[in-house]
C-alpha cells in the first residue's frame, strides 16, 4: 500500500484557514435555530394576547354623557348637542373627526352676542348614538334631521375639517335650509385616509384593536402630543379636565366599534363639491396658515370651487383653529352669517 503523504505545513507566520463546514451539518444547525425563533414567537403571541385579553377585562367601564346634556332625536339618531345665544338668527357649528360639539366652546359663546348658536355630535363621535353608516351621507340627514328637530328653518352652516363634507352634502340635499355656509380647515372633499386606514382595520384585529385604542385613548401624554401637533402653541395647555373633555367621548358604550368602522374619507367627489357654486347663500373658506392636514393651494382652490370669495388665512394657527384663534374664526363666520 502506497503511504499518503501528510499536507504541506502552512508557511511560517500564516493562520490556518479552517476547512468550511459541510453542507449537511449546516442544514440540521438552520432548523434548530428555526424552530427556536418559531417558539419565541408563538410565546410571545401568546403573551401578548392574555395580556391584551386582560387588559381589555379590566378596562371594560364605560362612561357616561355629562351631566346635563341636551338631546335630541335627529334622524332616527339620540343626538347631543349644546347650545348659547338666545336672539339673531341661527348658526349651526359641525364638527370635524375625532372631535365632539365640546372642540367649539371658545368660538360658540363669541358667535351667540349676535346669533343663536346650535353644536351637535355626529353619529359616531362624541355622545350621540353610534349608528352607521358613519360617512357624509349619513352624517348629513342627521344634520338635516337636527334642523327639523329644533326648528330651524334656515341656518348658517359651519364645518370644521370633515364637518365641511358634511355640512356640502346637507347643503345639496336641502338648498333651501342653508343661509349660509362657511368650511373651516376643510375642503369638503372625499379625501383622507385612504388606503392607510383600511390596511390598519384589515390587519389589526380584536382583541389587539381594543386594547391598542384603550392604550392610546387613557394615555394622557398621547392626548396632549396629538393635541399639540394639530392645534399648535397658540392653543392652551391641556388639564386634567381638558384631556377628559377629548378622553371621554372615546370611552362611550359603541365607541370603540363605530371608531373601527369609520370611514377613511368623509366628504364628496370634486365635480359635487363644485355644485355648491350654485347655491345662493353667503359662503367662505377659512384656513389656518399653518394647516399641514391640507395643502397650500387648498385654501383658494376651495374658495374657488365653491364660488366664495378669497379665503381668510388665519396667520400662525394650525388645523385646530378653531381652539388656538376663536376671535378669528369668529370674526370669519359673523361675516358670513346674515
Amino acid at each position: 500500500m502506497t503511504a499518503v503523504p501528510d499536507p504541506p505545513a502552512p508557511p511560517s507566520g500564516a493562520t490556518a484557514v479552517p476547512a468550511p463546514e459541510p453542507a449537511g451539518r449546516r442544514r440540521p444547525r438552520l432548523r434548530r435555530w428555526g424552530r427556536r425563533l418559531l417558539i419565541v414567537a408563538v410565546a410571545l403571541l401568546a403573551a401578548v394576547t392574555v395580556f391584551s385579553f386582560a387588559y381589555n377585562a379590566a378596562t371594560a367601564g364605560r362612561a357616561k354623557a355629562p351631566a346635563g346634556a341636551l338631546f335630541t332625536e335627529a334622524d332616527g339618531v339620540r343626538t347631543r348637542y349644546r347650545e348659547w345665544g338666545a336672539r339673531g338668527t341661527p348658526v349651526v357649528l359641525v364638527h370635524g373627526a375625532f372631535e365632539s360639539a365640546d372642540t367649539w366652546s371658545r368660538v360658540a359663546p363669541l358667535l351667540a352676542a349676535r346669533h343663536r348658536v346650535y353644536a351637535l355630535d355626529l353619529t359616531g363621535w362624541g355622545y350621540s348614538e353610534r349608528r352607521g353608516p358613519f360617512d357624509a351621507a349619513r352624517q348629513a340627514a342627521q344634520l338635516l334631521g337636527f334642523l327639523d328637530a329644533l326648528r330651524l328653518d334656515r341656518a348658517t352652516l359651519v364645518g370644521h375639517s370633515s364637518g365641511a363634507g358634511v355640512i356640502a352634502a346637507a347643503a345639496l340635499k336641502a338648498p333651501g335650509r342653508a343661509a349660509g355656509l362657511v368650511l373651516l380647515d376643510g375642503d369638503a372633499l372625499d379625501t383622507g385616509a385612504g388606503e392607510g386606514a383600511d390596511k390598519l382595520r384589515s390587519v389589526l384585529r380584536d382583541p389587539y384593536r381594543t386594547t391598542v385604542t384603550r392604550l392610546v385613548v387613557r394615555s394622557d401624554w398621547a392626548i396632549r402630543t396629538i393635541y399639540r401637533a394639530q392645534c399648535g402653541p397658540a392653543c392652551p395647555r391641556l388639564s386634567e379636565a381638558g384631556v377628559e373633555q377629548w378622553r371621554r367621548p372615546f370611552q362611550m358604550p359603541g365607541a370603540e366599534d363605530a371608531l373601527w368602522r369609520m370611514q377613511a374619507v368623509v366628504g364628496l367627489p370634486k365635480g359635487r363639491v363644485a355644485e355648491l357654486a350654485r347655491l345662493r347663500a353667503p359662503k367662505a373658506v377659512v384656513f389656518g396658515a399653518d394647516d399641514d392636514v391640507f395643502s397650500r393651494r387648498s385654501p383658494s382652490e376651495t374658495a374657488r370651487r365653491i364660488g366664495a370669495p378669497s379665503p381668510v388665512i388665519i396667520p400662525g394657527a394650525r388645523h385646530l383653529s378653531l381652539v388656538s384663534h376663536p376671535g378669528q374664526v369668529a370674526d370669519a363666520i359673523l361675516a358670513a352669517a346674515p
